[in-house]
């Protein structure tokens, strides 16, 4: 699979942060969980520095919208991510730029029985949006997604979200998707809403073998006005292992989250 299958799960693994915290400010332990029960909309990018076979940079920048919604009794969450691509362009030894492909998931939050502890699991799918061949897959692809957040402690929060993803349909001259992520996560409040954190993502390629292993570390910052929270944050994060092309070799991951109260 190319560059562009391959950087769409991206970067990174846990550091545990232990030690001293002062009272978090309200609503910091929740800034982070992808199932609050809050509309979101995220604003992240990944900027990637040095991409493994192609001695390349590139870029991500995702926007992401979270709706919590419910059927019936049954509570869900309803998340779109639709990511502008920046990936080197081998012809012309310089960058394509455009939309990427559209991502949809929606969890159903089974009732754990702690308030503060969310766990989800649903459908996902994946849709050819793409501007450009070179910025997508051309195929469409459907899978599952599971998340957990713990936030039993207003201090130390952590999770974890585990997708997977296989192609069903599309371009039949295009590589076949069949991709599994794992992202765990860990936040470390250090009082008045700033945090350490650690959110990346582990990726493995099932077509091809290919793999990616990033760590990183980073330092976040929650603001809240009115009824709205800001999340300020930026994480460096660098491959611990990696195998095949398209994998970053070193990337910063920042963003802006918007929680709506």
């Amino acid at each position: 699979m190319t560059l562009k299958n391959t950087v769409l799960v991206m970067a990174g693994t846990l550091a545990v942060m232990t030690g001293y915290a002062k009272t978090p400010t309200p609503d910091a332990s929740q800034a982070n969980n992808p199932l609050a029960n809050m509309t979101a909309f995220n604003m992240q990018n990944y900027y990637i520095g040095d991409v493994s076979g192609s001695d390349k940079d590139a870029n991500q920048f995702w926007f992401r919208y979270a709706k919590p919604f419910s059927l019936g009794e049954s509570q869900w969450l309803l998340r779109a991510s639709l990511p502008i691509n920046t990936y080197p362009s081998p012809p012309t030894g310089g960058h394509q730029t455009g939309l990427g492909d559209l991502n949809l998931f929606t969890a159903y939050l089974i009732d754990t029985g702690n308030p503060a502890i969310s766990f989800g699991i649903g459908p996902q799918l994946t849709a050819p949006t793409a501007t450009e061949n070179a910025l997508g897959t051309q195929k469409w692809s459907g899978g599952l997604v599971n998340v957990l957040f713990n936030a039993s402690s207003p201090v130390f929060q952590y999770g974890y979200l585990a997708s997977w993803q296989h192609s069903f349909a599309g371009e039949g001259d295009r590589a076949d998707v069949n991709i599994g992520a794992f992202q765990p996560f860990a936040f470390y409040q250090l009082g008045g809403g700033t945090y350490l954190r650690a959110a990346p993502i582990w990726n493995y390629n099932f077509q091809n073998d290919s793999y990616g292993v990033p760590l990183g570390v980073g330092i976040g910052q929650v603001i809240k006005q009115k009824k709205t929270v800001y999340n300020f944050f930026v994480e460096p994060q660098f491959s611990a292992a990696d195998h095949g092309p398209g994998q970053p070799q070193w990337q910063v991951f920042a963003g802006l989250n918007l929680q709506f109260l």
